[in-house]
């Protein structure tokens, strides 16, 4: 029988888990301009994206602004969106591989001032 107990999963072991999925999208060399395609197809609906883009459908951040403070780095914006289904607060699970977290990070990071 096994223990309950055995399947939790501790708040330290998430947080290094989820640096490690952040580095390895990161290590993936991600391309800016195929982020910038993706982004137009699957974040434009929500976030602006661009710089001539009027406006979004909701409330959500726009790109510059995720992009904008020092607590948003590559880092913690690849963390983010490699999150589980029903981690992100009001963001649907797109289901992103790990080479297009890296390709929409490193798009996000080409627009940081």
């Amino acid at each position: 029988m096994t223990h309950p107990k055995m399947f939790q999963v501790s708040i330290p072991i998430m947080t290094a888990a989820l640096v490690f999925l952040a580095s390895t999208a990161l290590a993936a060399d991600g391309s800016a301009s195929r982020g910038e395609v993706l982004a137009k197809r699957w974040c434009a609906d929500c976030h602006v994206v661009t710089g001539d883009q009027a406006r979004a459908a909701s409330d959500a951040p726009s790109f510059f602004a995720l992009t904008a403070g020092p607590v948003r780095t590559p880092e913690t914006l690849a963390a983010y969106l490699a999150l589980p289904e029903g981690a992100h607060s009001r963001m649907p699970d797109l289901h992103l591989s790990r080479v297009e977290i890296a390709d929409i990070v490193a798009y996000a990071a080409s627009l940081k001032p």
